[in-house]
């Protein structure tokens, strides 16, 4: 297996000068070079051959006892020197000062096909940023960014990509709940794919300890190398920047809420400068159609990071940022017209998603209100998102009101709810919506080929991925298998794998691990 080693990280940014792997605060440093823990005996579950491909390994290589080697840590790829980042940030709203990779360690960064790609192995042991923790991950949570990964990358949304899934032959004691009663686990790592892991955190973390010259470098190194149309100079350069990153941080966030999938832990160390989805850890998707709602058991109370709030909270975010660029700008009034602009173009790209959700591709001027309606009326009785969507793409333009409710009438998890004023609410929408509808040109088959191609048919939903889970704790990987396949292919209708068309079971409305999750990792 050959690998073109491409380390611009490491070559062109200052290292940490103390090589010791002991935890510590590290200044004038953008990262710690550090081995990962040597696993007793690795064992690869699942790689994916289309991640694979993108990088530059061929199928025979996924089989060599080099890939199982270098990608479980056991060995270090030649001509390569692994390191862990550093980073600082905001941890649901307070600051946290220094972070960094606490269980992630960057293997080196290859070249394939004039493209960089950052390797990384998450769960590969501690580092100097892992605090009181060591490092590790276990299988569960590993299936759950493995599938996630690349079921994002499927559904049109901006992701790191994961390459392959190991376990490494040890166990790891771990509290599910935090509740006081830990118990080992299998362990796992993860090897995670990105073009850079550079977060917002990097840059806050200079801008804290008042150290201008690294996030000077720091930052020059992010635009020549990931924003290379950006070609101004001075404060004008760093203004641009932020801009980019702003409207790559919006385009992701529309397309979470375009397929319903939410987080859990929008801290600055887990958003990425480049807009990419990063750190999968107690994410969801929408089952019943609730803003309210969150993954993450450690924000129950507060919900700061709810479905519906997960806009609001990139735009902070977006705010903390800024403080952190200010040093470079000097200027406070063109970054708060961007993170004005930010609110703004969010609003308008949201109107866009929800229209083509609904099949419309006319702008009417009643198009908020109608779109404002069904999120309300979402909201009467539980109402699964991804099924109504898609259902919805069957309705035809001269069905009446009762007929179209008929016809999403799958989504819904108690149809004996939907009477008297539920009802009534119902039929004054879709009277409203199927005369929007014959405003429009195209036909209906047109409109359910438009529509079906940005309503996932499939997602993954927590209790699939906990399915996977059980069945591979007994070591039984056909359902992790399944699904992969699956969520490769989330438009299409699938005849054969129908049976993940489905709300969500009532045994897991409330199971730990296919309702809300916990950080534990």
């Amino acid at each position: 297996m050959h690998l073109e080693i491409e380390n611009i990280f490491t070559s062109q940014l200052p290292a940490d000068s103390n090589e010791t792997n002991e935890t510590r605060q590290v200044l004038n440093a953008c990262f710690s070079y550090v081995f990962p823990r040597i696993p007793s005996n690795p064992k690869l579950i699942h790689a994916s051959s289309e991640v694979a491909e993108l990088i530059g390994i061929s199928k025979e290589d996924l089989e060599s006892e080099d890939f199982l080697n270098y990608f479980s840590g056991k060995k270090v790829i030649p001509n390569s020197r692994p390191y862990a980042m550093n980073y600082a940030g905001h941890q649901f709203g307070n600051w946290a000062g220094q972070l960094g990779d606490g269980r992630a360690i960057l293997l080196t960064e290859i070249k394939h096909k004039d493209q960089v790609f950052a390797l990384q192995l998450k769960g590969a042991g501690s580092t100097p940023y892992s605090r009181r923790a060591d490092g590790l991950a276990v299988l569960r949570s590993s299936i759950r960014e493995h599938l996630c990964s690349e079921a994002m990358f499927h559904l049109g949304v901006p992701t790191t990509r994961s390459l392959s899934l190991i376990l490494t032959g040890d166990t790891v004691l771990r509290d599910v709940m935090y509740d006081g009663n830990p118990n080992y686990e299998k362990g796992a790592v993860v090897c995670r794919v990105a073009p850079s892991f550079i977060r917002f955190g990097n840059f806050e973390l200079f801008s804290s300890q008042n150290d201008v010259p690294t996030l000077k470098l720091l930052t020059d190194f992010t635009i020549k190398n990931y924003f290379p149309d950006i070609t101004s100079d001075g404060k004008e350069k760093y203004l641009e920047f932020f801009k980019s990153v702003a409207n790559k941080t919006r385009e992701m966030i529309v397309h979470w809420q375009r397929v319903g999938f939410v987080h859990g832990v929008m801290n600055t160390d887990n958003m990425s400068i480049l807009g990419l989805t990063i750190d999968y850890g107690p994410y969801g998707w929408l089952e019943d159609y609730n803003y309210n709602w969150t993954p993450n058991t450690t924000d129950k109370e507060h919900r700061r990071y709810r479905f519906e709030n997960q806009p609001n909270v990139a735009q902070w975010n977006l705010y903390q940022l800024a403080n952190a660029l200010f040093p470079l700008i000097e200027e406070a009034k063109p970054l708060e017209l961007l993170l004005q602009e930010f609110q703004q173009l969010y609003l308008s790209d949201y109107l866009d998603m929800m229209r083509s959700k609904l099949g419309l591709k006319k702008i009417d001027a009643g198009d908020g209100k109608l779109i404002s309606k069904l999120e309300k009326n979402l909201q009467l009785s539980e109402t699964d998102m991804t099924i109504f969507f898609r259902e919805l793409s069957s309705v035809k333009k001269n069905a009446s009101p009762g007929s179209a409710i008929a016809t999403i009438n799958e989504a819904f998890y108690k149809p004996e709810e939907i009477k008297k004023e539920i009802l009534k609410a119902w039929e004054n929408w879709f009277e409203k919506y199927l005369n929007r509808l014959n405003l429009e040109d195209h036909s209906d088959e047109e409109r359910t080929i438009a529509m079906n191609s940005v309503n996932p048919k499939y997602v993954l939903r927590n209790y699939m991925a906990q399915v996977a889970i059980e069945a591979a704790e007994k070591e039984d990987y056909t359902i992790l298998k399944e699904l992969h396949g699956l969520l490769k292919k989330p438009y299409e209708e699938q005849a054969e794998l129908d049976k993940w068309y489905a709300k969500r079971p009532d045994w897991a409305r409330d199971k730990i691990g296919s309702s809300m999750l916990s950080c534990s990792s």
